[in-house]
């Protein structure tokens, strides 16, 4: 694979762990393209993730982070040499999630134009069975998609897919006008996805790109991210995980303790939704769900909404 730069080797990691997923007798869902995009580098983070999560004994009503990625948490602290919980389970839900969310989208709302925002080492055009026929537009940044296609080869997209990868540098400038000279038709609905990205970006870089997304969003498209809360920056139970995204260069940056206001301002009416609720659990997550207004807990979202 060409030499990616740190944000971008985290979707190593992601095809890491859902090659490690599609192992598993009791998988969420099945990515059997995921172990040919690994690689060795994407292995060895996933043992550092590995490494510096897993179970661990808390106080009661404690829980803890989630994924090689963000997790969940409550009151409590910890307790010395044990571990934050494992990064698997979430990555499992939230993967599930989206995928479940673009389906039902695509298939009761007949959006014909699909867009994954730092698309990485995602294979969904390959992998899910799509009820209809769409555009996906993989917007990553050229040395990704590169990567990603050397690996996969000649592999055929689904039936009703047409791909359409497009390399951009989605902080620069003219990343809007390369989609558009793709294909995508701005003035249609359309269905963006923004996994596993905005908490690498700084509150103005991920409020620029919220801001640029919500004005290619036709009235009546669909959005949807993951998200960590503020507080999950500085947790002390996250901090063996943080640690190791700060050492490959690539921190979390941002986290939002109300993900539906921080949606509103750029006119996208959202939902955010906690691993662990009734539509995001799938029997996989292990700890306490606390509810909203419980304050100072790290928490993670899935979140998605309208463009209004």
């Amino acid at each position: 694979m060409a030499p990616l730069d740190a944000i971008a080797r985290t979707s190593l990691l992601t095809a890491a762990l859902r090659a490690k997923e599609t192992e598993r007798p009791d998988r969420l869902y099945e990515d059997p393209l995921a172990a040919r995009l690994v690689g060795a580098l994407g292995s060895d983070l996933l043992g550092q993730v590995a490494d510096a999560s897993g179970p661990r004994h808390t106080d009661p009503g404690q829980g803890g982070p989630g994924q090689g990625g963000p997790g969940q948490g409550g009151p409590g602290h910890d307790v010395p040499g044990q571990k934050v919980p494992s990064t698997v389970d979430f990555n499992a839900i939230r993967t599930r999630y989206f995928d479940d969310y673009l389906l039902t989208q695509v298939t009761d709302g007949g959006y014909p134009q699909v867009v994954m925002v730092a698309a990485g080492m995602d294979t969904r055009a390959y992998r899910l069975p799509w009820t209809r026929p769409v555009e996906l537009f993989e917007l990553d940044r050229p040395g990704v998609l590169e990567a990603k296609e050397s690996a996969l080869g000649d592999e055929p997209v689904r039936q009703r897919v047409t791909r359409r990868p497009i390399g951009v540098d989605l902080l620069g400038p003219d990343w809007t006008d390369a989609l558009v000279t793709a294909g995508y038709r701005p003035e249609e609905p359309s269905l963006w996805l923004l996994e596993g990205l905005l908490y690498y970006l700084t509150d103005d870089e991920a409020r620029q790109l919220l801001s640029r997304v919500a004005d290619l969003a036709a009235p009546g498209s669909r959005i949807a991210a993951d998200m960590v809360s503020a507080t999950t920056l500085t947790a002390p139970a996250v901090a063996p995980l943080l640690e190791v995204f700060e050492r490959q260069g690539c921190p979390w940056l941002s986290g939002h303790d109300e993900p539906e206001a921080l949606f509103a301002e750029y006119g996208i009416e959202a939902e955010a939704v906690q691993p662990g609720e009734e539509s995001a659990h799938y029997g996989r997550w292990p700890d306490p769900v606390h509810p909203r207004h419980v304050p100072d807990v790290e928490r993670v979202f899935l979140v998605h909404g309208v463009r209004k």
